[in-house]
């Protein structure tokens, strides 16, 4: 089996005119330059220099050999000028996949400001509800906005942000209800819940203190966006993230309910395969949604 790294050395040999010039640039014996470049003729089965102790000639074949060895020294310089470049501006395509509550709240500013940002790359995004497995599908991240710990899948997990969640309802429905003046109050309210077996929600305060409510079940859905529309229609009380509702808690169309305490926390993860997540371009979308998020 050929050794290229000998038809490197025998054209760095050739290069510097000696074994002696070529070991004092390349930092390796000469003793190893001239055992790999004997190898090589063996190899070959041909005589490509002719040394003596006074003089260094290279063979007729080895001046034919020693011009395709130095386009292949080229070509090698070449690839690693590429792969270099290739670091220093990251190109190609990334394809990432997310849900689509999770696209829409989490990707749909970032990703525009992450295409102007890399305009060599190409950004592919797929937002779907299934489950997707990126190995078999191809993708090259998946972010997953998530409550509870993401299971160990094999692959690479980055989390990246932590969003609190509200408690918040309509003030025309607080105007009818009454405001809840502590935690043991939301159990006589209509819950807007994410689901029928749900057991509400657990508060926790800046004191770590918990406590766990269950609201009368009023609306269910398991779609925040769905929830917030609920919310603002004044069917109750429900748990938001902050980045869902904060504009309307700004403008007043939402109330927060118990500002002392939170429901909890979303994560925002990235996951990769392994092999992908080396690459430089994928390397660059996760550190520039990473650091956008952690700026959030």
């Amino acid at each position: 089996m050929r050794n290229l790294n000998d038809f490197i050395i025998f054209a760095h040999v050739v290069d510097h005119r000696g074994f002696a010039p070529a070991a004092r640039v390349l930092n390796v014996p000469k003793s190893t330059l001239s055992k790999r470049v004997a190898e090589l003729e063996k190899m070959l089965g041909v005589r490509l220099i002719n040394r003596t102790s006074r003089r260094f000639t290279v063979t007729e074949i080895g001046e034919d050999f020693y011009r395709h060895t130095a386009a292949m020294l080229i070509e090698a310089e070449a690839a690693e000028a590429v792969v270099k470049g290739r670091l220093a501006e990251p190109s190609g395509t990334v394809r990432i996949t997310a849900s689509v509550p999770t696209a829409q709240m989490t990707l749909s500013g970032l990703l525009p400001q992450l295409a102007l940002a890399y305009p060599k790359m190409r950004v592919v995004l797929h937002a779907t509800d299934r489950f997707v497995d990126l190995i078999q599908e191809g993708f090259d991240i998946a972010v997953r906005d998530h409550f509870a710990p993401l299971p160990d899948s094999g692959l690479v997990q980055r989390r990246v942000a932590s969003e609190v969640i509200w408690l918040v309802a309509a003030p025309g429905y607080l105007a009818r209800r009454g405001t809840p003046a502590e935690p043991a109050d939301v159990d006589d309210h209509d819950g807007l819940l994410t689901s029928l077996v749900s057991d509400g929600w657990t508060l926790r305060n800046a004191d770590d203190a918990t406590i766990s409510l269950k609201p009368q079940p009023r609306f269910v859905a398991d779609e925040s966006r769905v929830l917030l529309e609920a919310a603002l229609s004044g069917l109750g009380i429900t748990a938001l993230p902050r980045k869902l509702c904060h504009a309307e808690i700004d403008n007043g169309s939402l109330v927060r309910v118990l500002p002392d305490w939170q429901a909890g926390l979303v994560t925002t993860t990235l996951l990769m395969p392994h092999r992908r997540g080396q690459l430089p371009s994928v390397r660059a979308v996760v550190d520039f949604i990473a650091d956008r998020l952690a700026d959030g």
